[in-house]
C-alpha cells in the first residue's frame, strides 16, 4: 500500500487505478482492452485510408469522418501505454509530467472530436436543406478550414490545463480514479487556489462541448423542419437515414461525457466503481464504434471496403 503525509508537496508521480471493487478485473479487462485498441486503430486507419484513396468518398461528409477518425486515433494513442500498463502489467505509476502531457492530448482530441461532430451536423443540414448548393457551400477549402478550426480551438482551450495544474501544490495523495489522467481528477488532489482551475474547467465544458452540443441540437431541429417539407414519405425517410449514423455517434459521445461531468461534481454521492466504468466507456467506446457504425450504415463505405478487399485478394 502507498502512504502519504498531509503536508503539501510536488509529486514526482501519480498512481493510476483500474476498476476498484471489481475482483479479478485484470484477468479479463487486459485482453478485452487490447482487443478494443486493435479494433479502434484498425477501424479508424481503414476509414482514413478509404477516404484518401477512393474517389467515391471524395465528399465533405467523408472528409469530416476521416478527421473524426484522426482525432479518435490521437485519443487512443494518448491512453494506450498507461491503460495497458495498469490492466496487463499491473504497473500503476505515471510520472507527473507524463500525466500532464497525457491529459492535454486527451482533452484536446476530445474537443476536436466534438468540433468535428458539429461540422458533420452542419454538413447534414446543408445536404438536406440546400442540396443544390451543397458543393458550393462545402468546398474542399472550407471543409479543411473547419477541420483546422476544430484542431486549433482544442489546442488553444486545453493548453492552459497542464500549466494551471503545474503551479499547484498537492496534499490529498497521489491516487487517481482512472487508468489515465484527466484534469478534474488531478485537480481534486491539489491544495491551494484551485478556484481558477474549477472556473476554467467550467468554461471549457460550456464553450467547447456545451456550445457544440447545443448547435448540433439546433442543426437537427432545422433538419427535421426541412425533412417535413419533403413531399414524399420515401424522400423523408431517405433524408433521415443519412443522419442516423451521426445521431448515434453524437449520443454515445456526449452521453458518457455528460454523465462523467455530473459525477465529478457529485463525487461524494457516486460509487467509485460506477465512476470508473463511465470513465472507461467515455474514453474507449466512441473511438471504437465510430468506424463500425459508419461502415455498417453507409453504403458508399461498404462498397469501398468490398472494392479494397477485392483488390488486395487479386
Amino acid at each position: 500500500m502507498f502512504e502519504f503525509n498531509t503536508t503539501t508537496f510536488q509529486p514526482s508521480f501519480f498512481i493510476l487505478t483500474g476498476l476498484r471493487g471489481l475482483v479479478g478485473a485484470r484477468l479479463w479487462l487486459g485482453p478485452l482492452l487490447s482487443l478494443m485498441y486493435i479494433t479502434t486503430m484498425a477501424g479508424n486507419c481503414t476509414v482514413i485510408y478509404l477516404v484518401r484513396t477512393e474517389r467515391s468518398l471524395q465528399e465533405p461528409q467523408y472528409h469530416f469522418l476521416s478527421m473524426l477518425a484522426g482525432a479518435d486515433i490521437v485519443l487512443s494513442v494518448s491512453t494506450l501505454l498507461s491503460v495497458l500498463k495498469v490492466f496487463i502489467l499491473g504497473l500503476y505509476e505515471i510520472a507527473f509530467d507524463s500525466c500532464l502531457t497525457q491529459l492535454f492530448f486527451i482533452h484536446t482530441s476530445s474537443s476536436m472530436g466534438s468540433g468535428i461532430l458539429l461540422a458533420m451536423a452542419f454538413d447534414r443540414f446543408v445536404a438536406i436543406s440546400h442540396p443544390l448548393q451543397y458543393t458550393t457551400i462545402l468546398t474542399n477549402s472550407r471543409v479543411t478550414k473547419m477541420g483546422l478550426a476544430a484542431l486549433l480551438r482544442g489546442v488553444a482551450l486545453m493548453t492552459p490545463l497542464p500549466i494551471l495544474l503545474k503551479r499547484l501544490p498537492f496534499c490529498k495523495g497521489q491516487m487517481l480514479a482512472y487508468s489515465y489522467c484527466l484534469h478534474p481528477n488531478v485537480m481534486k488532489l491539489a491544495c491551494g487556489q484551485v478556484k481558477i482551475n474549477i472556473f476554467y474547467g467550467l468554461v471549457l465544458v460550456i464553450f467547447s462541448f456545451g456550445i457544440d452540443f447545443l448547435l448540433i441540437a439546433l442543426s437537427y431541429v432545422l433538419i427535421f423542419q426541412a425533412v417535413l417539407g419533403i413531399a414524399s414519405r420515401e424522400g423523408q425517410m431517405k433524408a433521415l437515414n443519412t443522419c442516423l449514423s451521426h445521431i448515434f455517434i453524437v449520443f454515445i459521445y456526449y452521453g458518457p461525457l455528460l454523465a462523467i461531468t455530473v459525477m465529478h461534481r457529485i463525487r461524494h454521492k457516486s460509487s467509485p466503481l460506477a465512476h470508473a466504468v463511465l470513465g472507461n466507456i467515455y474514453l474507449f467506446m466512441p473511438p471504437m464504434l465510430n468506424p463500425i457504425v459508419y461502415s455498417l450504415k453507409t453504403k458508399q463505405i461498404r462498397a469501398a471496403l468490398r472494392k479494397s478487399f477485392k483488390v488486395q485478394q487479386a
